[in-house]
């Protein structure tokens, strides 16, 4: 063979390595990026990484996503100008990520929703228009709910009757714009003692009468856990009443490993059912500064890892 055509031939050899050599490289990285994504959607809140990203919004959303989370959650959204939460909603639209429902209304000193006030009725159909004017600047799909204390001087079954009323009316607010007020049951043995709402069953049967697309309950592990426990078969049986999550170990209401809860179990029977809505990280973190901010992302990588 001449030199010259061997030349030729093998610096063609070459090129086609190289270029398949690149292809491979690149195809390896799309599939680690894939890869490094989580199962399901945990949502971090601002705030959560301000150590590695700062105190702009907008950093902390580019390292959430960086580090594979698929939503966040706000529970602050609301008292945001609606400038920054149009800026907010572009950029997770951009980055194909979700935003977990946003606090509507969560008055734990008021007797309000066990009532007929009509001062309250007023408030709260006010309150729903300013949730449904947000959620059109948001894109939110979920607004929270939390109907307030209970009534020591009323029967429980008419504070039930009062509150079933109360969201029914709160439903047709929203109803047109597609919003679904999400009803959570808080614990009252280490956070909030006199609410009303304490209990997935309850909040299941409180949906159940109000019979109204607009009408679900955010499943929070951390509270249920202390409250009741069961979680699974209490996730079955209310099923077609829950809409979101929150997540927080317990003791201490700190990342997924820290405290008694199986998450990766628990995690795994949501994911097995098909659920694709968000789970919001709604607790602290077990470590302070930069290292307890890797320590969060590395308890979520092992409880994902079903």
């Amino acid at each position: 063979m001449e030199r010259r055509s061997f030349l030729r031939n093998t610096a063609g050899t070459i090129a086609a390595f190289g270029l398949a050599g690149s292809v491979k490289t690149l195809a390896s990285e799309a599939k680690d990026a894939s890869e490094s994504q989580f199962k399901l959607k945990y949502a971090p809140g601002f705030g959560t990484f301000k150590e590695h990203a700062g105190d702009d919004l907008f950093d902390q959303i580019k390292f959430i996503s960086d580090q594979g989370f698929r939503a966040i959650f706000d529970n602050g959204l609301m008292k945001k100008e609606p400038a920054i939460q149009e800026k907010i909603a572009a950029e997770l639209a951009r980055r194909n990520m979700d935003l977990g429902p946003f606090v509507l209304y969560a008055d734990f000193a008021v007797k309000s929703m066990v009532s007929q006030d009509p001062a309250i009725k007023d408030m709260l159909r006010k309150t729903m228009e300013e949730g449904v004017e947000c959620a059109k600047r948001t894109g939110a799909k979920w607004a929270l709910v939390v109907p307030g204390r209970f009534d020591e001087s009323m029967e429980w079954d008419y504070q039930t009757a009062n509150v079933i009323d109360n969201m029914k009316m709160c439903c047709e607010v929203v109803e047109k714009s597609g919003l679904v007020l999400v009803l959570e049951p808080l614990n009252a043995w280490t956070n909030h003692p006199g609410l009303f709402l304490t209990k997935i069953p309850q909040a299941h049967m409180i949906c159940e009468s109000v019979n109204h697309p607009s009408c679900k309950l955010v499943d929070d592990l951390y509270h249920q856990q202390i409250t009741e426990g069961n979680l699974i078969p209490n996730i079955d049986k209310s099923w077609d009443s829950i809409a979101a999550f929150h997540i927080g170990d317990n003791p201490g209401r700190n990342e997924p490993t820290t405290g008694e809860i199986n998450y990766k179990n628990v995690f795994k029977h949501i994911h097995s059912k098909g659920y694709d809505g968000v789970l919001c990280c709604e607790h602290g973190k077990s470590i302070k500064g930069k290292e307890g901010e890797m320590a969060f992302i590395k308890a979520y990588r092992e409880v994902d890892s079903f």
